[in-house]
């Protein structure tokens, strides 16, 4: 299917607030007269969602979690994220594949040539290109302060329960990704106030030339 849209996604560690800034970003596209979807990695499916609790609450190997993170990842691309782009929707997604670079690749140690093999797999379109979002919001906040922010505020998955020092792995593996892919990225000072850090998600988008200035 032939893609006309615009895929937008959402990174950073756990706490880094991300995913506060997802509304208000859906909302202004939507005011510009964008028709816009939202979803989200672990999960985005009926499949993807069985295969997120699992992920996010069952012990495994690295390599296991990285099979089934990209197992998700291949139902949803094909079952949601395509079809809206073929229909010329903006697709907000709360986590790609970066996190799993991060998280499994940085964060856990397992072999980033294996997840390169697996991205090429899953993303690959029948046109033979590689399906990555147009633009990577990076949600970038020190790991010590992302850890406050967490303190007491649920109970904490598998992941948001790691050590400090998993975060900063995690973190590390976002810088990489962002190095190798600079065009597709925006990082984004996430330790401003709310009103601070929403205003730079804004100007990330205004560079884009899929943003309507003036209509959001």
């Amino acid at each position: 299917m032939p893609s006309n849209g615009i895929f937008i996604s959402f990174e950073g560690i756990d706490g880094a607030g991300k995913s506060t800034h997802i509304d208000a970003l859906a909302a202004a596209l939507r005011a510009q007269g964008h028709s816009v979807l939202l979803t989200r990695e672990p999960g985005g499916t009926p499949l993807a969602e069985q295969l997120r609790a699992l992920l996010l609450h069952e012990a495994m190997d690295p390599l296991c979690e990285a099979l089934l993170m990209f197992a998700g990842r291949r139902d949803h691309l094909q079952q949601i994220i395509e079809p809206a782009l073929g229909r010329g929707e903006v697709v907000l997604c709360d986590r790609f594949t970066d996190a799993t670079f991060a998280y499994q690749g940085h964060g856990r140690g397992f072999d980033l040539a294996t997840l390169r093999t697996l991205e090429q797999w899953v993303q690959t379109t029948p046109e033979g290109r590689l399906r990555q979002p147009d633009l990577t919001l990076w949600f970038d906040l020190d790991p010590a302060i992302a850890a406050e922010r967490l303190a007491g505020a649920r109970v904490p998955d598998k992941f948001e329960s790691q050590p400090v020092d998993f975060f900063r792995r995690v973190a590390a593996g976002y810088a990489a990704r962002m190095a190798g892919d600079p065009a597709r990225f925006a990082r984004i000072e996430a330790q401003g106030t709310l009103e601070a850090v929403r205003e730079a998600v804004f100007a990330a988008c205004r560079t884009r030339p899929w943003w309507r200035e003036g209509r959001a």
